[in-house]
Formats: structure tokens, sequence, C-alpha cells
């Protein structure tokens, strides 16, 4: 089956209230931070879409190559990740892949709290639910990368 359903079509306002969602989820985040929260997210999630769009978002941004390619093995990259990186993309792991991790375990989430104030961590989380609900459109409904 290639063919699915245009989710932006057939739900419309559910598909508005989910751009409204992503936008107000990144507000007060660095875009390079994000763009790397989001392509994580989107390898675990085997979102092909979303992970074609926001490694061109990233490049975009001035992203590094290296950068985005060893990001699918951040912790084996050494200091190629600042620890504030690092904890975000922890966090970005547990809470897109629950069953593993425990859930969000504690010190998941101290690790991440150490690096980010309340506004901005409440912003982060917001992010990565959002862009793994994203993830799940995308994947549900066969959304294809936009590849030239």
């Amino acid at each position: 089956m290639t063919n699915r359903i245009n989710l932006a079509k057939k739900a419309p306002k559910v598909y508005r209230a989910m751009i409204a969602l992503d936008s107000a989820a990144r507000e007060g985040l660095d875009e390079q931070l994000a763009e790397l929260v989001r392509i994580r997210a989107s390898q675990l999630n085997h979102c092909a879409h979303c992970i074609n769009m926001h490694t061109t978002d990233a490049r975009e941004l001035g992203e590094s190559e290296a950068r985005i390619y060893l990001l699918n093995a951040w912790e084996e990259a050494g200091d190629v990740y600042t620890e504030k990186e690092q904890a975000a993309l922890r966090l970005t792991e547990a809470i897109t892949v629950l069953s593993s991790h425990e859930y969000v375990n504690d010190d998941v989430y101290a690790q991440a709290a150490k690096h980010f104030g309340e506004e901005e961590l409440a912003q982060l989380i917001a992010l990565i639910f959002t862009i793994n609900a994203w993830n799940r459109i995308a994947v549900s409904t066969r959304m294809k990368p936009d590849v030239h």
C-alpha cells in the first residue's frame, strides 16, 4: 500500500493544532539544539520524512555534516556534543522510547535539569513529545521524504 490518508486534508483541525503545538513547543529553544533533538527522535522512530526534513533544516542553520552523521551514535562520539546537548539527547531518547529506559528516570531528568532552566526544560519536553507526534503522523500515513 503506497497511498494513505492525507491528514492535513482529512483532519485539518488536528493538523492545524499540530502546527500550533509545534510552534509553541520550539519557543525559547536554541534552533540547532532543537534540530538535533528532532533528528534523534526521528531516527529512533524510523521516520524518513522527518529525518530528511530536520537534517536539511539543521544544515541550513550551520550544523556540521559530522555532527549530523554521528547523531545516531552520539554517546560514543566523545566531546562532539556539548554536555547540554548530550543531556537533551539522553532526555529525547528516554521520552521517545519509554519502554527501554524505565520511563524517564530521575538520573536522566536531573541531568537535563542541570543544563536547562525550568522554562527551557519545559519547552524541551514539549519539543520532544511534539516531534514524536509528528513522527507518528508521518510514519502512519507514509509521508515520503522530499529528496531531490
